[in-house]
């Protein structure tokens, strides 16, 4: 009975070993790709745009906005 236990414990004890792993990464590690389903050049865009360059600073990662036109917007949101 204290085997099934103990096991139990050890089995809890290295998946929170493994979250304090995962926790020290960097996130994000690429660019993040904020896609406007409208075209540039519109408010949108310029919203979407001004979003970018304030996240850039807190994410300390580069934000790249990505026009996908067509489709009322569809073709933007399908990614």
């Amino acid at each position: 009975m204290y085997g099934i236990r103990a096991f139990a414990f050890a089995a809890g004890l290295s998946v929170c070993a493994l979250t304090s792993i995962a926790a020290a990464q960097v996130y994000p590690s690429r660019p993040i790709r904020l896609v406007v389903g409208f075209a540039a050049g519109g408010s949108i865009d310029f919203i979407a745009r001004l979003l970018a360059d304030k996240l850039r600073e807190p994410l300390r990662q580069p934000v790249l906005v990505e026009n996908r036109t067509g489709a009322n917007g569809a073709l933007g949101a399908s990614l």
